[in-house]
């Protein structure tokens, strides 16, 4: 394992919750969950232990020279034990990170082919996560395509501290829905849409929002909507509607972003959003660093 020196930490760091590092991480298993995405389980226990809900990693390929780049992938999960046998403890037993990524492109072409033994280097945990996202009894957290990759953990941590969590996912078609009974085992209410029908509600999760939430067009919600906070990841369009949606009914709501980045700890700014300021305009902010959690209502979305 190697501290990290960035624009987060412009000294060496220790291996501290405040400190991403660099760990060479063996991987023990490694499988497609649904159509044309997969799920990959590292030993990295630096990172496995400090990770909270919403962080993620920039994942390389060792040897490798193209793709040059490593890429973010949120961090999914983690755990004691490689085979899950053993039920997580302290934060300070985790040793295993799982992470779920669709297949697009050159890098995950590669990594889709690394199989159990190869050696990755993970540099993380990095990003401020889901940390201002205020304890409340009810909290919903909404998911477009391969967005749930984010939001798991959150949901997890929250419904075993009593809170109520409903998690609606919208996708493609029911193949895309991979390893969804995840959200049912954490605890969670789940709900799904699909563009064609194909499970759940048919459309967006717009639609599926609207059908569970129907108060704003008259009659009882389905689900209480009050006290409740919004958390979501997903497509930029997706994750707008999302956050116009619960404005409407005075919710609040935190998003992840999903930007294609090349450092992951501050320097190039190539993944760099537009968000509003106090004094009511706007400026670029790293969502590698200040991100990649903002309030909806702080992004520009146009």
């Amino acid at each position: 394992m190697t501290p990290v020196a960035s624009a987060q930490s412009p000294t060496p760091c220790a291996a501290t919750a405040a400190a991403p590092c660099v760990e060479a991480s063996r991987v023990v298993a490694h499988r497609q969950i649904a159509a044309g995405i997969f799920r990959i389980r590292l030993e990295c226990p630096a990172i496995a232990r400090q990770a909270v809900p919403g962080q993620f990693a920039m994942l390389r390929i060792d040897g490798r020279v193209d793709p040059l780049l490593a890429r973010p992938l949120a961090v999914y999960d983690t755990f004691a034990a490689a085979d899950d046998t053993i039920p997580r403890g302290l934060p300070a037993e985790r040793r295993y990170a799982d992470f779920v990524y669709a297949v697009h492109g050159r890098f995950t072409t590669a990594l889709q082919e690394i199989p159990p033994g190869a050696l990755l280097s993970l540099c993380g945990p990095l990003g401020n996560g889901f940390l201002d996202v205020p304890r409340v009894p009810h909290l919903l957290l909404v998911a477009g395509g391969i967005g749930q990759t984010a939001l798991l953990s959150l949901g997890r941590e929250r419904a075993a501290a009593g809170d109520r969590v409903t998690f609606c996912w919208g996708a493609g078609r029911s193949e895309a829905l991979g390893d969804i009974d995840d959200f049912r085992h954490a605890g969670m209410d789940v709900h799904v849409a699909t563009l064609d029908g194909s499970a759940g509600v048919r459309g967006t999760v717009i639609d599926l929002l609207e059908s569970r939430f129907p108060s704003a067009t008259g009659g009882e919600p389905e689900i209480p909507v009050n006290p409740l906070h919004v958390a979501c990841c997903g497509p930029d369009r997706m994750m707008a509607a999302v956050g116009t949606w619960a404005s409407a009914r005075g919710l609040g709501c935190h998003v992840s972003l999903e930007a294609p980045m090349a450092c992951g700890i501050g320097i190039c700014f190539t993944c760099v959003a537009r968000v509003r300021d106090a004094a009511g305009g706007w400026d670029y902010r790293r969502t590698c660093v200040e991100g990649p959690v903002f309030k909806a209502t702080d992004i520009v979305w146009d």
